[in-house]
């Protein structure tokens, strides 16, 4: 695949570990488990295909509603996950930026974060977002309490917020929307995930569920989005 036919930002939305163990009488956290290692093979394939921008999320915002057990388990895989990989993947030129809202976050989560996110990337090749506690309506409401501060201290005028001002008051500013997203586990639906940054990406929804979500499923996406025909809102016109 050309380059130029490559979707610059990539955002997932992986899905279906707890049915995909439950169906083979696993349990839920052997279906995490098996989650990760595909989280691990598409970060690398991504890379090394040439997307600059991936973005992935990892827990929302509802997710503390899981039961508590799963809540805790998956909170300790985070942990254990990211104090075995985060400084390879920086050695490997992956920048980690988290996103979402801290407050409510335990504490060795957020330390085990920062010092991910802090790792020194001396030949940068990718982003890699983690969307962790992370809400897309809450992500909006925190860009308009910025703005409205803005306005309030005199920074701002109320007539010069524009779609570039909410941008940039977004967990993802300095970044490019995504070009596509992909949910896998059968589901067609992006729960609150990138409202605004999503307006013009294209959707690719598999059956697979995310621990089967693999390299060759990947490739398989980014094809399908190499065929759209992406008009952002135009009119295609035809010489012939």
């Amino acid at each position: 695949m050309h380059k130029d036919q490559l979707p610059q930002h990539v955002a997932i939305i992986m899905d279906g570990n707890g049915r995909w163990a439950q169906a083979r009488g696993m349990s839920r956290t052997q279906g995490h488990l098996e989650g990760v290692k595909r989280v691990e093979e598409i970060i690398k394939t991504a890379r090394d295909t040439g997307i600059k921008f991936l973005t992935i999320y990892a827990f929302s915002t509802e997710n503390w509603n899981r039961p508590q057990d799963e809540v805790s388990m998956i909170m300790r895989t985070f942990i254990m996950v990211l104090g075995q990989k985060a400084k390879e993947l920086a050695e490997s030129g992956v920048r980690i930026h988290f996103i979402g809202r801290r407050p409510g976050v335990p504490t060795e989560v957020l330390a085990a974060m920062d010092q991910a996110s802090n790792l020194k990337i001396t030949n940068p090749r990718m982003v890699l977002n983690v969307a962790f506690n992370y809400g897309a309506r809450a992500e909006i409401v925190d860009a308009v309490k910025l703005i409205a501060q803005d306005v309030a201290q005199g920074k701002l005028q109320a007539d010069e917020v524009n779609e570039e001002i909410i941008s940039s008051r977004l967990y993802t500013k300095h970044q490019p929307d995504p070009d596509l997203l992909i949910r896998t586990s059968g589901e067609e639906r992006i729960s609150n995930f990138l409202l605004w940054q999503l307006s013009y990406a294209e959707f690719y929804f598999t059956e697979k569920c995310w621990p089967e979500f693999t390299e060759e499923e990947f490739a398989k996406a980014l094809t399908a989005y190499a065929q759209r025909d992406r008009r952002w809102g135009k009119v295609k016109i035809s010489n012939v």
